[in-house]
């Protein structure tokens, strides 16, 4: 596993502080290649994660992506699927992942401490099938996972929710809700540039 997760710069870092035998050695012990049920449970608790991105040049994008507990789903051992909601139209996640199907995934438990990272391939099809079971969902990305592992939370700040009821953003898609139309969507620089599914509000 160690020669597939390490490249040469890595490496040399390694070895410049004497730790290339605790790389392998963490490769070898936390590193796998298909979702544990301990995975399993933690993805399907998360409430948000960080997606990291590429364009065909490598230039990097990272996003933050939130939503219910339950919205990202793993598939089978080796593959997950999340939804991509209404967002600001920039679609940087999903036009990288359209030219550059390599992504990072990071999920943080900022109560517990706890956190795992994703790294595997992309795809995007706008007509997945699982899209009608993602309340709110515009596309579906799935990613097969290449590395899953663990992260040390040494340095994850606990965060404790303040009300059960405002630990989740109000924009969140869930079933049987209709989140409210962001604030920025209606200021007046953005109006006659918004899609007309956008305006069909006259406050808008």
């Amino acid at each position: 596993m160690s020669d597939d997760l390490y490249h040469d710069g890595m490496r040399q870092f390694q070895d410049l502080r004497e730790t290339r035998a605790l790389a392998d050695r963490l490769s070898q012990v936390t590193v796998r290649t298909a979702f544990t049920p301990e995975d399993r449970e933690f993805i399907a608790r998360a409430s948000m994660f960080f997606l990291a991105t590429a364009d065909a040049e490598g230039r990097p994008d990272c996003s933050y992506k939130g939503g219910m507990p339950g919205f990202v789903r793993v598939l089978d051992d080796r593959t997950l699927a999340f939804p991509d909601y209404d967002g600001n139209g920039m679609y940087r996640s999903l036009g990288n992942v359209r030219v550059n199907g390599n992504v990072g995934m990071l999920f943080v438990d900022f109560v517990n401490t706890r956190r795992i990272r994703v790294n595997g391939a992309a795809t995007i099809d706008p007509e997945d099938p699982l899209r009608s079971e993602f309340s709110g969902a515009v596309f579906v990305v799935r990613v097969v996972a290449r590395h899953i592992f663990p992260n040390c939370p040494r340095y994850l700040h606990p965060v404790q929710p303040t009300e059960a009821n405002d630990q989740y953003s109000v924009h969140a898609p869930r079933p049987d809700y209709v989140p409210p139309v962001p604030a920025w969507k209606r200021f007046e620089v953005f109006r006659d540039a918004l899609p007309e599914r956008d305006r069909v509000d006259d406050d808008i």
